[in-house]
């Protein structure tokens, strides 16, 4: 259901209230939504109870063929060796937190069977998540610290680092592209709707990496944008890992996408410093590895057809009241979702579904759900083996 995800700007105390319908629900979401700062895409029914979302993601899906021939080199020498990625499996995370220039590339949270995302953040600016305080601005080559307050820091900035697998990403899908070259790797330059601007490049063989940035200024600029080419490193693989084991999904149900302390999808990066420990997404059938211009879900509805997702988050950190040890489900619009607490109350388990499945289904998987302790992560499972 498309609307669903529309949901997460009518955050409440509580339940949503039953009485009003999903109309009502998404109307006053968009009117709340309208108040917010513009940027970042909150994507995902965790909007049901996340309450701390802002703005909107909007990538305009391509058609093939359409990116301009290569014309444009950016300065950049080429680097003296390539750097070597290596063979991960799916659900791994292979880089790390780095910077370049202004802008502060953290860890990456979400991973999926076609790529890793990470949250990127602005020197003095406020960034979808996270407010700008003179101690928290970082420190510049100069020694001074860019500002914390007027009129750039108080326009916010959305941005978000995507690195696909081989094979997964395809450029001739970029909407009005402008082909370049940047230290010796091709590269496409676009624009963004509603404002703003993207940069892919190849940083390995026929792999790519595309920085999106949303933002109502001059900056970042494409040259800025442009020093991520080179301080993008390889590390060491790790797996992405989940605080939690699932014991029943319907059958042909595959992982699709994850959060590690994050929801999956681009609302786990909107909402990086939330504090939710982690989720999954399961599809049947699987979307597809190849040929992306995009994350998955990163379109109209928001959603990713025939999906099941599991949120696991600390019940403070939710819209809706914790009922300890006990399980409560919801009819939304013909899409139910279920909540489920641990016996303390602390630990929030919550299942929705696109897929059209019954109360009862979603009530038989959210009940199997077992969280394992959300404060020590060597208990925490692998995505390929929490199911």
């Amino acid at each position: 259901m498309s609307q669903l995800h529309e949901i997460v700007a009518a955050v409440t105390v509580d339940e949503p209230p039953m009485s009003r319908s999903v109309d009502q629900i998404v109307a006053a979401g968009r009117k709340a939504e309208r108040r917010r700062r513009a940027g970042f895409a909150s994507a995902g029914a965790a909007g049901l109870v996340v309450a701390v979302v802002a703005g909107t993601f909007a990538l305009t899906p391509g058609a093939p063929g359409t990116a301009e021939p290569p014309t444009t080199i950016v300065a950049g020498a080429a680097p003296e060796t390539a750097a070597t990625w290596s063979d991960a499996p799916p659900f791994s995370f292979t880089f790390r937190a780095f910077d370049a220039g202004p802008l502060r590339v953290q860890d990456p949270v979400v991973a999926s069977t076609a790529y890793q995302i990470a949250a990127v953040y602005l020197d003095g600016r406020v960034t979808h998540d996270r407010p700008v305080e003179d101690s928290e601005a970082p420190v510049r080559r100069n020694g001074k610290r860019p500002p914390a307050a007027g009129t750039d820091s108080a326009r916010p900035f959305s941005g978000y680092l995507t690195l696909y697998r081989p094979g997964a990403f395809d450029p001739a899908g970029i909407v009005g592209g402008t082909a370049s070259t940047i230290a010796g790797r091709q590269a496409v330059e676009s624009a963004v709707e509603p404002a703003g601007r993207q940069l892919a490049w190849e940083y390995a063989d026929d792999a790519w990496a595309v920085v999106t940035a949303y933002t109502s200024t001059s900056e970042p600029s494409i040259a800025d944008l442009s020093a991520l080419v080179t301080a993008l490193e390889p590390s060491p693989a790790t797996p992405a890992t989940l605080p939690f084991r699932v014991g029943y999904l319907p059958a042909g149900h595959a992982p699709v996408e994850a959060g590690t302390h994050a929801l999956p999808g681009l609302i786990g990066i909107s909402q990086a410093r939330a504090g939710n420990y982690g989720g999954v997404t399961y599809a049947d059938p699987s979307p597809a590895t190849t040929g992306l211009n995009a994350p998955y879900g990163d379109n109209e509805a928001g959603t990713i057809p025939g999906s099941v997702s599991i949120y696991v988050m600390p019940s403070s950190a939710s819209n809706q009241r914790a009922k300890a040890g006990k399980t409560k489900c919801h009819q939304v619009s013909g899409d139910p979702f279920c909540n489920r607490w641990t016996a303390d109350g602390a630990v929030q388990v919550q299942v929705l579904s696109t897929g059209g499945l019954s109360v009862a289904e979603l009530t038989r998987i959210v009940e199997s759900v077992e969280v394992t302790d959300v404060n020590d992560e060597n208990t925490w499972v692998p995505v390929l083996q929490a199911r």
